[in-house]
């Protein structure tokens, strides 16, 4: 068995899964309440590697949204060598000089609409309210604009997800969804190890992210308050859809009715009842995928994968029947000068570095517009299986423009 050292790995998996535990104790002198997952810093890095620029040039960038989670700011745009923040935006008049202030940027604008008009700009990052993202995503690519776009590519939408996928297509420019598991250190491992071959074909993954909420997380215009746990599914998704760049064909779910009140379908816009559905996908290559949302229980909290292939399997970053794999460098390289890898498993500075050095090197980023449909879209169809009391259905799936 092939293994990190005990020390990294406990930095991996057990001060997660300690920080998640005890946000308030790690707060600010706000007394905020840490978000879990922002908590989760550890970056199992190649520390003897050295970060080299591809360019000399700064892409202008627009931030758009900082709310409850400040996602506008947490991602390092505005520290990364290639990028020069040109304007910022939130609807709040407050959110939106906060973000200006992190971002050292004073020009802003009060919505995205505005902001998009701004012929400076080359670049967006969005991190709206999740219900927007779709609509927020086209009108910026019809602007001429290059897009990173926090998670959900689209929400609860399959008309969306095809007009999205039709906009890229036509416009030809750079979609990015910011899917913070794909840079876990797990799922990165992963990733390497399936990509050099050590796993073979995937027989089977589990996905799951569990995220206690009660009392739920504020959010715009209350759009978490009765979420349906697969319409937020790319978490759990990650550790197929970004471990092999595949897509599932055909899904079983079946969702649990909830105790918590905004989870009673009476209580909430989405006459969603459910806290917890779990999906059970069937693969591109046939094998299966069990992936989890759940909202309602408490305890561990937090995403975590696992995979097994036709040559071994991997849970965290431990290694079982793959023989010598030691050529397979599984660390994560190094990032640019400033930008930390910051919350979700340390996946936040390696989201904004591909998506800067996909524009600059003319190419595709690793979550382009398909994979983003691939993560999200399973997650709809999901739960309509389980709304239908597991009925089986079948996935679309997208293919890469």
């Amino acid at each position: 068995m092939n293994r990190i050292s005990r020390r990294e790995w406990i930095g991996t998996i057990g001060l997660g899964s300690i920080g998640m535990g005890m946000g308030l104790a790690f707060a600010s002198d706000e007394k905020e309440e840490v978000i879990k997952g922002f908590d989760e810093t550890f970056s199992y890095t190649d520390t003897e590697a050295k970060w080299e620029p591809v360019s000399e040039r700064k892409i202008k960038m627009g931030i758009i949204g900082y709310g409850v989670c400040k996602f506008g700011a947490v991602f390092d745009f505005q520290n990364h060598p290639n990028v020069e923040i040109v304007a910022v935006s939130d609807l709040i008049p407050e959110r939106c000089e906060g973000l200006a202030r992190e971002c050292r940027c004073s020009k802003t604008y009060p919505s995205l609409e505005e902001l998009v008009k701004d012929k400076e700009i080359e670049a967006v990052f969005i991190a709206t309210d999740a219900p927007s993202h779709a609509k927020h995503a086209i009108l910026a690519l019809k602007h001429g604009k290059h897009v990173a776009c926090a998670v959900h590519a689209v929400y609860g939408s399959m008309e969306d997800a095809y007009e999205l996928y039709e906009t890229v297509k036509s416009t030809g420019l750079t979609y990015m969804l910011m899917e913070t598991s794909a840079y876990r250190n797990d799922c990165y491992a992963m990733r390497k190890l399936y990509q050099a071959g050590a796993l073979g074909e995937l027989v089977y993954c589990e996905g799951e992210y569990y995220h206690y909420l009660d009392p739920p997380i504020d959010s715009y215009k209350g759009w978490r308050l009765g979420l349906p746990p697969q319409w937020y599914p790319t978490h759990s998704n990650a550790y197929y859809v970004c471990v092999t760049g595949g897509y599932f064909t055909e899904v079983c779910c079946m969702g649990m009715r909830s105790k918590l009140p905004m989870w009673q379908a009476e209580n909430n816009v989405y006459k969603n009842p459910f806290g917890t559905e779990i999906a059970l996908f069937r693969t591109k290559e046939g094998g299966m995928a069990r992936m989890a949302v759940s909202w309602d229980t408490p305890g561990y909290e937090g995403e975590v994968g696992r995979v097994r292939g036709q040559k071994g399997s991997v849970t965290g970053i431990e290694f079982q029947g793959l023989g010598d794999v030691s050529n397979i460098n599984i660390k994560k390289p190094p990032l640019p000068p400033g930008v930390g890898a910051g919350g979700h498993g340390g996946s936040h500075g390696y989201l904004t570095e591909e998506f800067v050095r996909s524009i600059l090197e003319g190419r595709k980023p690793y979550l382009d517009i398909a994979m983003g449909l691939n993560l999200t879209v399973p997650g709809i169809i999901a739960h309509q299986s389980a709304l239908k009391d597991g009925e089986l259905m079948k996935v679309p799936h997208f293919e890469s423009v």
